[in-house]
């Protein structure tokens, strides 16, 4: 559509006029945090680095995440591959479209109604980790280094997130195993966002304001235009300039349930630019299939009241992907 038009149609299932109302802080005025990773891991950095860190996930739950040891080679790799996938032509692309009733493969997320407003996006979503979870048939062979570089790539990334997880355990005043014990066979999907540019920006939205259901998510910027807003308790919604080779961290909603509370999913959105797309690739980890979803009895003692429902994780994610993203609507329904 985009590419028969140049962006200058926008039809009424994507307009979003209520976007340009919405207040949206100066640079400079605010940033999400950065903590460095391998101070992280440092025994003698460790301590205030692990505070930093503590304090983002409760006050902003973003935080940008430098120095994390992925090679340098496989990230740009992973980009080179996302850009060439939604660079083929639509035909070749529609190989991989998404089946009736299923989130895997080419198209769009969130679609439960035939009069909801859509985001300007195209998406391929795939689930990657544990391998036994893929399906193969929607990860597309071209470019050729494709599938081999998604392996390699949501593999670093796994190992990445189960690191953070680790650390805020600890933060959190728990055993390390007590969150890890439930990612035993942790499940990790990503999604590649393609956002067109569209003369109208100001009134269309490339993703819904929402939170994210999992655990952590780990998202990459394919290039060098940006997008991604977080909002703030006062409503303003804040750019995130990302640092070169960084991941965004965010916390999900899985782990502010986990931890009643004290950690932070905050609701976020995608803009879009005037002129050029914009790309980018999110890495959502969730615990085990098997794991139940409610806050942490290590966490809550017997003066503090629990905040959220305890269900099984299959119920939980069928309910989150059954209802179109409508901030932290989802959140709300698993409130006590």
């Amino acid at each position: 559509m985009v590419a028969a038009t140049g962006g200058a149609h926008v039809p009424a299932r994507y307009l979003r006029p209520e976007v340009s109302a919405d207040a949206v802080v100066n640079d400079g005025e605010a940033a999400i945090p950065i903590i460095d990773f391998e101070r992280l891991l440092h025994p003698e950095e460790s301590r205030d680095e692990s505070a930093r860190l503590h304090r983002a996930c409760q006050e902003w739950g973003f935080f940008q995440l430098i120095n994390h040891g992925v090679p340098d080679g496989l990230i740009q790799g992973m980009k080179a591959n996302i850009q060439g996938f939604f660079g083929l032509p639509a035909e070749m692309k529609q190989q991989f479209a998404q089946q009736r009733g299923q989130l895997e493969g080419y198209g769009q997320l969130f679609v439960v109604s035939e009069d909801q407003k859509l985001d300007w996006a195209d998406v391929l979503y795939l689930n990657t980790q544990p391998p036994q979870h893929r399906s193969m048939r929607f990860w597309p062979d071209k470019p050729d280094t494709f599938r081999s570089t998604l392996d390699a790539y949501s593999a670093a990334v796994k190992n990445v997130a189960d690191r953070l997880l680790v650390i805020m355990s600890k933060n959190l005043g728990l055993q390390p195993e007590v969150i890890a014990n439930k990612c035993v066979g942790g499940l990790q999907s990503v999604r590649m966002n393609f956002y067109p540019p569209c003369a109208h920006a100001d009134k269309v939205v490339g993703f819904s304001p929402h939170s994210d259901a999992d655990l952590l998510t780990l998202v990459l910027q394919v290039n060098e235009v940006q997008g991604l807003q977080v909002k703030r308790d006062d409503d303003t919604w804040v750019p995130v300039h990302p640092l070169e080779g960084a991941f965004i961290v965010n916390v999900g909603d899985i782990l502010q349930i986990f931890t009643n509370g004290r950690y932070r999913s905050v609701e976020h959105r995608a803009v879009v630019d005037t002129e050029r797309e914009r790309l980018s690739v999110a890495a959502f980890h969730s615990p085990s299939i098997h794991a139940t979803i409610g806050p942490l009895t290590e966490l809550v003692s017997d003066q503090e009241m629990m905040m959220y429902k305890t269900v099984d994780h299959e119920s939980f994610m069928k309910l989150f992907f059954s209802a179109k993203l409508d901030g932290k609507s989802f959140l709300q329904r698993m409130k006590l």
